[in-house]
């Protein structure tokens, strides 16, 4: 059955081209060694088709909660009764402002005014691109989402390092002999896949969690979860708001994913629910395809330091997308022109 309950839809974006936002920032570039790469500001311009893909194969969203430094897009319709403006001084607290860390964002999304319970968290290159349901977000009242052990990797420009910081509270506050034997039908249940059932029995033996498997797709997150990591470990979720751009000593939304994940706080899905194309290569030719094709539920674009001839692959998607969702959703203005 369908869950009866709201499920809100969280995405935060940047307008990095925003003279005032790029001030603003510039104040703080000066003896930072934090993630300054353009990778984590430029825009794809296909914010609109996120919309659009919403509109289409998730109307039943009960909220969607948009993040902004306090731009908007020209073409958005802020009357939308769906679409909630939160600006980071709505729900970040003042001591971590002003941020260009998205870490900060995703760390206090539990604060947003009015978000409910149960929501599920995008980053604004993640798309549903095929219908979905609420069951494939939430089932039995628990969030989704596919458990496997997997090793980290600590590759130059790897997102090792974060990953470890979080599986380091993970570990400090849960003892893997035990969860094993409580959620054992959870962490070998083949919804997972039998590629990710294989994965965790061979890293069974270690006596700790090495790390899990992340498919870099939407999340589905309880609220209360957020709320008790915060509750348990303010000191280190801290330290990692403070820091006005991204570091490898941070933390990351993982860890409530995570925390979700060793707790049983889930329901095993299937990875088929979608697929990551990092468009670093000719990647985005089958990512392209995919969209067109509507071949998976959730399909991340994901932009990288390594991607080339970005001018040609943003031009590739923007067509795709306007091929395969032509026609404006309710969230953009009727009276505005994009030619």
């Amino acid at each position: 059955m369908e869950p009866d309950f709201p499920i809100d839809f969280i995405i935060p974006w940047v307008d990095g081209n925003d003279p005032a936002w790029q001030e603003e920032k510039s104040k703080y570039d000066i003896d930072s060694s934090g993630d300054h790469h353009e990778v984590r500001f430029r825009d794809w311009e296909n914010l609109r088709f996120w919309f659009r893909c919403i509109e289409t194969n998730a109307s039943w969203v009960n909220k969607i909660h948009f993040i902004t430094w306090g731009h908007l897009p020209k073409w958005l319709n802020i009357e939308h009764p769906k679409l909630n403006i939160v600006n980071h001084k709505d729900y970040i607290p003042s001591e971590y402002l002003p941020t260009f860390n998205s870490h900060t964002i995703e760390l206090n999304m539990h604060r947003i005014p009015g978000l409910s319970e149960h929501f599920v968290y995008f980053n604004d290159d993640i798309f549903i691109t095929n219908l979905v349901s609420k069951k494939d977000f939430f089932k039995k009242g628990l969030p989704c989402d596919t458990f496997a052990l997997n090793c980290i990797f600590f590759g130059y420009d790897s997102v090792g390092h974060i990953h470890g910081s979080d599986i380091e509270i993970i570990n400090k506050h849960f003892k893997k002999e035990i969860l094993y034997k409580t959620n054992f039908c959870k962490y070998f249940s083949f919804q997972n896949g039998w590629k990710n059932v294989i994965r965790t029995l061979l890293l069974l033996k270690w006596p700790w969690f090495p790390g899990f498997y992340y498919q870099h797709l939407a999340n589905s997150y309880d609220k209360s979860t957020l709320e008790t990591v915060w509750q348990l470990e303010p000191e280190v979720l801290d330290e990692t708001c403070r820091c006005r751009f991204r570091s490898d000593l941070n933390v990351n939304q993982w860890v409530f994913k995570f925390w979700q994940l060793v707790s049983g706080n889930f329901m095993p899905r299937s990875t088929s629910i979608g697929h990551c194309y990092h468009l670093k290569d000719s990647n985005y030719q089958r990512a392209c395809m995919a969209i067109r094709n509507s071949q998976y539920k959730l399909l991340c674009l994901n932009d990288t330091n390594k991607t080339t001839e970005f001018g040609k692959k943003k031009e590739a998607v923007l067509e795709t997308f306007k091929e395969r969702y032509p026609y404006k959703s309710e969230f953009e203005r009727n009276d505005f022109d994009y030619d």
